[in-house]
């Protein structure tokens, strides 16, 4: 695997993981999905990391698939094998029980679109955009491309997005959900950066197990949903961060949280 197209930088606890083929807009290439998925797996493993960052070198996140892949004539069965791969990428995202912050640096595109949707959060410099226009290439998203856009900002946006292959800059896109937030380029890294430490002003657990609500609580019916939550939550209030976040409220002092 080329590491240095996939880079990766810690700063007090909080990950950053850069696109690092500015030449290719960060287009990724066979190698570069097989890094970025080893490094949100070391990521998530190591007690270390409290909070990621992914980001695009260059003037571009990410500008999706390296479209090299469509050079010679396709073997569909590898094809669809491949693209559980990159499905499998995108999901980790969600399932890292971490925070997981967009720092959208540039134009995203296809598969760059997709790692941003699965995101936490998305923290966007004002230059940057989102380009749908697979249709102009005779596809279409995926990866859930279409159903995480769907449930992120509602069918009739999507649809005006999709169906008119649309090209957004930063501001559109906060207006219609897709960002948390939209900074001047300069200041899109201490965006992040504080982006990241705010959601970490939760216990690392209760964070993690509203992550994984959140999702459900997408697709799956009240009654399945509430049923989560209270197993969720007869879990957190055996942990020492939920003895300490009591005790910090009745002392008025900000907690101290483990993780345990």
């Amino acid at each position: 695997m080329d590491q240095a197209q996939v880079a990766a930088a810690d700063s007090e606890g909080v990950r950053t993981i850069t696109l690092a083929r500015p030449e290719a807009r960060n287009a990724l290439t066979p190698r570069m999905i097989a890094a970025l998925h080893d490094e949100l797996v070391r990521a998530a493993r190591d007690d270390g990391v409290h909070a990621l960052v992914l980001t695009g070198s260059g003037p571009a996140f990410c500008a999706g698939a390296d479209l090299d892949r469509f050079g010679e004539p396709v073997d569909q069965a590898a094809f669809r094998f491949d693209s559980h791969r990159l499905t499998d990428l995108v999901g980790l995202l969600e399932r890292v029980e971490k925070p997981v912050i967009a720092a959208v640096n540039g134009v995203a595109v296809g598969l760059g679109v997709q790692l941003a949707l699965a995101c936490d959060l998305r923290v966007a410099a004002a230059s940057a955009g989102f380009a749908f226009t697979e249709g102009r290439l005779g596809l279409l998203p995926t990866h859930g491309g279409v159903a995480r856009l769907v449930k992120l900002v509602g069918l009739a946006r999507a649809r005006d997005l999709l169906l008119g292959s649309a090209t957004i800059d930063a501001r559109r896109a906060h207006e219609v959900g897709l960002l948390t937030e939209v900074v001047p380029d300069g200041e899109l890294a201490a965006a992040a950066s504080r982006l990241a430490r705010d959601a970490l002003r939760r216990a690392p657990q209760s964070y993690g197990l509203t992550k994984r609500l959140l999702l459900l609580a997408a697709s799956a019916d009240l009654t399945s949903a509430m049923a989560a939550e209270t197993i969720a939550q007869s879990l957190l209030v055996g942990t020492e961060d939920h003895g300490e976040g009591v005790r910090a409220a009745r002392e008025r002092r900000p907690p101290e949280f483990t993780g345990r």
